[in-house]
């Protein structure tokens, strides 16, 4: 079962999931919706052909592995301790983390893909960003102070506080490693693509040196630099892809005069389909099937941020609760003006170059910014242009780096600290010293990091887009539902944390195998067969209740009496921080 086609737009590329967008798009556009007589007449792809701003962005780029290698030195150098590579020392201060946390969640797919996916669908492409915002809020209310003052290092280490350790980070730990090798591989996957986009290559081999390089650079951050280089990673990131954004902003509303109604009206005509481009449906609205299917991400996005491994260690890099409860708040404040500034890159795309010219250089809008740099630096061929089109493709490619430390160091950190020292100790026997733990971890990063970079290999030349959609739900499948219950439910047991689990990441992963995503359609997995049911791209409607109820189920059926006190504990400690490490 898949939805109809909309008829309101030529057919298009398939709805992906947030970093999705720069995996390989399956197949070109078969039609494109006729452009008007004022629409702008640029080539499209063979915008990207010429040498000049390649060799700059080449050298940018360079410039940018140079300095997060200098950052990650320096910062291997100030410490040692299990304190020092899980957090950074719990040094930094809330404004430095709210930096990083939006770091952390900005990748090259908010910066290149959702831009272009508003300039493609104008509205709908607003409203798919939305859920990338409203996932803040669930933290900041729910999560972030809880977790800095329950938890030391990992999301298990708020779980075992009031259940069995074994099983219980056993459980937590395989989801944590789960969750972030899913969006790692897609982001090296896209790193690949996305490189080769902006080189104006389509050559298989430069996609895999990139893929290969990235996965090195990120084992040397993590292995060398630890929490404290990943960190100062991810705010120079941040600020030079907010820098980057504003920039651009402020020369889209000069072309129009500082009037957002005109740049308005310019993208609508420029769009080839009018009014509509203003109006919601012209993405989402085809059938039943396509709008459940964007409430099923909107609610894997919302909820699975809360999840994300990557996202909740960056709450004890900060000294106190109250300091991650304000880095949460800028984290807000930076997330959400990046946010605003896409819709008026994406609106300004549609209105300078024409949605026809976005379509025909990467069918997925992929290169909407770029192009949009190219044309107000002063077009082609011209200093200006060269320039601005290489600065924008180095901050894409400085997004790259920072998400893949962040996720590398969350892996290892679970692997390591949740797996081998403590789930996988024998009782009774020798404990793991915090020296030998931290060695797990960089060995633990070497092999994450090798494992990604083979299944990216492998991956590259497949439509990955499902691996972040998956990502996200089953974060909020897993790892949300057994937070909430730990830190709210009194009746809690360790057999509802380990249910609730795997009942929500078993039947993501399943859901996901049997969807439209990987058979039955063009742009699936395997488009030569047809063995799904599921009708649904995402899971998280269906599997995210399931986690829930696992972890109800479990608990209501254990023989196992959750113990008073110890919960009592976690209350105080999680309310007042008082016992916080």
């Amino acid at each position: 079962m898949t939805p109809a086609p909309n008829p309101r737009l030529a057919p298009t590329a398939t709805a992906q999931p947030e970093a999705s967008y720069l995996a390989p798009h399956p197949a070109p556009l078969t039609t494109t919706p006729p452009q008007p007589a004022s629409a702008p007449t640029h080539t499209g792809s063979g915008m990207l052909t010429g040498g000049a701003h390649h060799d700059l962005a080449v050298v940018l780029f360079a410039v940018i592995v140079l300095v997060t290698l200098g950052i990650t030195l320096w910062a291997g150098r100030r410490g040692q301790a299990a304190e020092d590579f899980y957090t950074g020392g719990r040094g930094f201060t809330s404004l430095q983390n709210g930096f990083a946390l939006s770091g952390d969640y900005l990748s090259a797919a908010s910066f290149l893909g959702v831009t272009g996916l508003i300039a493609l669908y104008g509205y709908d492409g607003v409203l798919y960003s939305i859920g990338f915002l409203v996932a803040w809020l669930v933290v900041l209310m729910l999560v972030a102070e809880l977790v800095r003052n329950a938890g030391r290092y990992t999301l298990a280490d708020v779980l075992a506080l009031r259940m069995r350790q074994r099983p219980v980070r056993a459980a937590a730990g395989t989801a944590g490693v789960v969750v972030t090798l899913l969006y790692l591989i897609a982001q090296m996957v896209g790193a690949g693509s996305l490189v080769a986009l902006l080189l104006g290559t389509d050559s298989g081999l430069a996609k895999t040196l990139t893929i290969i390089g990235v996965g090195a650079l990120m084992i040397i951050y993590v292995t060398v630099g630890g929490m404290r280089a990943t960190t100062w990673i991810q705010i120079v990131k941040a600020g030079l892809l907010l820098t980057g954004a504003a920039l651009l902003t402020v020369l889209v509303l000069v072309r129009f005069h500082g009037d957002p109604s005109a740049l308005m009206r310019a993208a609508a005509r420029n769009s080839g389909v009018g009014r509509a481009y203003l109006e919601p449906g012209l993405k989402y609205g085809a059938s039943a099937v396509s709008r459940l299917d964007l409430f099923s991400l909107g609610l894997a996005l919302v909820l699975g941020t809360a999840g994300l491994p990557h996202i909740l260690s960056r709450f004890y890099t900060v000294p106190t609760a109250r300091a991650a409860r304000r880095s949460t708040m800028w984290a807000i404040g930076l997330i959400g003006g990046f946010y605003l500034m896409a819709i008026v890159l994406g609106l300004g795309a549609t209105a300078v170059i024409g949605a026809k010219t976005v379509r025909a250089a990467n069918p997925a809008g992929n290169t909407a910014v770029p192009l949009l740099a190219l044309d107000l630096g002063g077009g082609m061929g011209s200093t200006g242009g060269v320039v601005l089109f290489a600065l924008i493709s180095a901050v894409a490619f400085a997004t790259i780096l920072a998400v893949v430390a962040g996720l590398t160091l969350a892996s290892s950190a679970a692997f390591a600290h949740d797996l081998y020292a403590r789930a996988w100790r024998r009782p009774g026997g020798r404990e793991v010293t915090e020296r030998q733990e931290v060695m797990a971890a960089r060995v633990a990063a070497v092999a994450i990091g090798a494992t990604a970079i083979v299944l990216s290999l492998f991956a590259q030349q497949l439509n990955v887009a499902f691996l972040v959609g998956l990502a996200f739900a089953a974060a909020a499948s897993a790892n949300l539902p057994t937070l909430l219950y730990t830190l709210f439910w009194r009746r809690f047991t360790t057999r509802g944390v380990v249910w609730s689990v795997y009942g929500g990441l078993v039947p993501a992963v399943l859901l996901v195998v049997f969807s439209p995503v990987v058979s039955g359609t063009p742009a699936a997995l395997f488009p030569g067969v047809d063995f799904h049911w599921f009708p649904l791209e995402n899971p998280g409607l269906v599997s995210i209740p399931m986690g829930f109820l696992a972890g109800w189920i479990g608990t209501v059926t254990s023989s196992e009496v959750a113990d008073a006190d110890r919960y009592a504990e976690l209350e105080v400690r999680s309310l007042t921080g008082a016992g916080a490490a």
